[in-house]
């Protein structure tokens, strides 16, 4: 009977230890050296329904620092949400502090590990009635078919500010809330099998060591928990996207001005256009001459005139035809002379136009 009070006794004990009961957080290891910056890189395609996101972190160990690839992860049960766990500066020391499971997000640092972690609570889902929903704006689907989804913009500048602790010099300056206080003084649960599995897997991997990768691991993602090869394997691309990102708006804004002044550097070739075929076109253009002859006709008048004043002068002295002869000629210039002074004030008519 003692055996079996003992046997019974120890499979409770073994049942109730992801459970943790303090009213602390569970620390880590505690270095000197601060931990790299975030690498950037894709979710992959969740591997099924009811799956939550893990983020991604740097772990310490025997070989120095080593990336967990981030992963979808079964909640231990429903209704409860994942703290990622983060470093913490303390004087020249870092300290690890584990995440944990709970019906509410707790203080993770401030990190912003992306994929709805932005520093603060988890924009990805939330629980209601005993069922997951997802926000699709930062979740990967692939194919599968996911029955509670929303959608909810999150602005996410995981790539222009990666550090990955608080506190100290250059990490993060977030405190944690009365919420976030409360969360971690509530009843959680620590890292399941999978995800503990998971941590092994990365640390027996020597391309995830810092000193091999150096900071852009070829495994940083993964759709299940140790898996860390297959079509579902996500690479870091750090080195292309890092900068590009941090610098895409500045990038974006340079194209947007440099090409602003050559839009009227277009037209400066224009001239060559003009030099050859279409310097010669406004000569066409001048052949309004035809335009012209339209004020003699308003002219008409004015030589209908002419008759008019000439016609009893004839009369007047019909033997005298030869002075009559030359009478036209002295009013020929005077007509000629109002005909090209038509003839400049139409011109000045049509470059006025012109312009």
């Amino acid at each position: 009977m003692s055996i079996l009070a003992r046997a019974a006794l120890a499979s409770m004990m073994l049942f109730a230890l992801p459970i943790v009961a303090s009213a602390q957080i569970a620390l880590g290891i505690s270095i000197n050296v601060a931990p790299p910056i975030l690498p950037v890189y894709e979710q992959p395609p969740m591997p099924d329904e009811g799956y939550l996101w893990t983020p991604g972190y740097w772990a310490y160990g025997e070989d120095g620092y080593y990336w967990v690839p981030g992963t979808w992860i079964l909640p231990p049960t429903a209704g409860y949400l994942w703290t990622p766990g983060y470093w913490g500066a303390d004087g020249g020391d870092f300290q690890w502090h584990d995440g944990y499971w709970g019906e509410t997000v707790g203080f993770y640092g401030g990190v912003n590990y992306g994929f709805g972690y932005g520093g603060r609570g988890y924009e990805g889902g939330y629980w209601r009635g005993g069922q997951l929903f997802y926000n699709h704006s930062v979740t990967n689907f692939g194919s599968v078919h996911v029955t509670h989804v929303y959608n909810r913009t999150v602005i996410n500048n995981m790539s222009i500010r990666r550090v990955s602790f608080n506190g100290g010099s250059g990490g993060t300056h977030a405190r944690a809330t009365a919420d976030e206080l409360a969360a971690a003084r509530g009843p959680h649960v620590e890292a399941t099998a999978g995800q503990r599995q998971h941590i092994e897997a990365a640390r027996s991997n020597p391309s995830l060591r810092f000193s091999a990768n150096k900071g852009r691991p070829s495994i940083a993602a993964t759709s299940r928990p140790g898996e860390l090869t297959g079509a579902h394997v996500v690479a870091a691309r750090t080195a292309r996207t890092a900068p590009h990102a941090a610098g895409a708006p500045s990038a974006t804004r340079a194209t947007e001005h440099t090409t602003a002044p050559r839009e009227p550097s277009a037209p400066r070739e224009a001239p060559a256009q003009h030099a050859a075929p279409a310097a010669r076109e406004p000569t066409p253009q001048r052949e309004v001459p035809a335009q012209r002859a339209a004020p003699p006709e308003r002219e008409a008048p004015a030589q209908r005139e002419a008759p008019a004043h000439t016609a009893p002068s004839r009369p007047a002295a019909p033997p005298s035809r030869p002075a009559a002869e030359h009478a036209p000629p002295a009013h020929a210039p005077a007509e000629h002379a109002p005909q090209e002074h038509a003839e400049q004030q139409h011109s000045d008519d049509h470059e006025h136009h012109s312009l």
